[in-house]
Parts: C-alpha cells; structure tokens; sequence
C-alpha cells in the first residue's frame, strides 16, 4: 500500500492535519470511535474532537507519510511529525506509527504509537 493508495477515510485525516482544519478532521471518525494516543484513551467523538482541537490544531501539527501498509483490513501509516508542540527530550525527526481501523468510510478506532526501533537481532 503506498500512500497514493491509502484509504479516503485515511487521506482525509492526514490532508485535514495538515491543513489544520478540526471540522474536516473529525468528520472522518465514526460518533463512536476510540483513540490511544500515547497511551492515553479518547472515547466517542466529543473526547476525540477535544484532543484534536488541543494537541493536533492547537498545536498546529503536520504529518509527513514515510510508509503505509494494510494489515489483515487496518491501515499502519508511519509518519514524520511536525509542529508547534514541546520537542524536549522528543527524538528528531520524530516517526509515529498510526494503526487505523476503518468502517463504513470512517476511522473507528486509531492508536498512535512511538515505536522503539527494532533490534538487530531481531531482523531477519
């Protein structure tokens, strides 16, 4: 999957991040939908809309797509991460791993991880 290829529901979050635009962004996510981000739960789009309003626009956040790829009907997207957030103590350039689960053309569940690099030994 390359990310000409990603899903509209996907495209639709990463090109309303970018353009730091909260209504579009949520509209993409189901009334019901779940997000871990950072190991912190956001349930239901009221939470949801509250997060994004703080730390995605409010922090004016852009994400640049290195890779995606479908697994088993979810869509892993990584991405470098900018914006006007606190980068102290953050690795430059900072890569997040965003696991989306969409249905019915909506992102119903999106967990959003800082993945540690593999380990030598474990390439094969």
């Amino acid at each position: 999957m390359t990310v000409t290829t990603l899903p509209p529901a996907v495209q639709g979050y990463v090109a309303a991040s970018d353009a730091f635009d909260g209504d579009s962004l949520i509209a993409w996510f189901a009334e019901d939908a779940f997000v871990n981000d950072a190991r912190r739960e956001f349930w239901g789009a009221d939470a949801i809309r509250r997060l994004l309003d703080r730390e995605v626009i409010g922090d004016r956040v852009t994400m640049n797509v290195t890779s995606a790829a479908g697994h088993r009907g979810d869509v892993v997207v990584n991405a470098v991460m900018d914006g006007e957030y606190e980068k102290a103590g953050l690795p430059d350039p900072l890569v997040l791993t965003h696991y989306f689960t969409i249905r019915d053309d909506r992102i119903v569940r999106l967990i959003i991880i800082r993945n540690e690099p593999t380990p030598a030994w474990a390439e094969g």
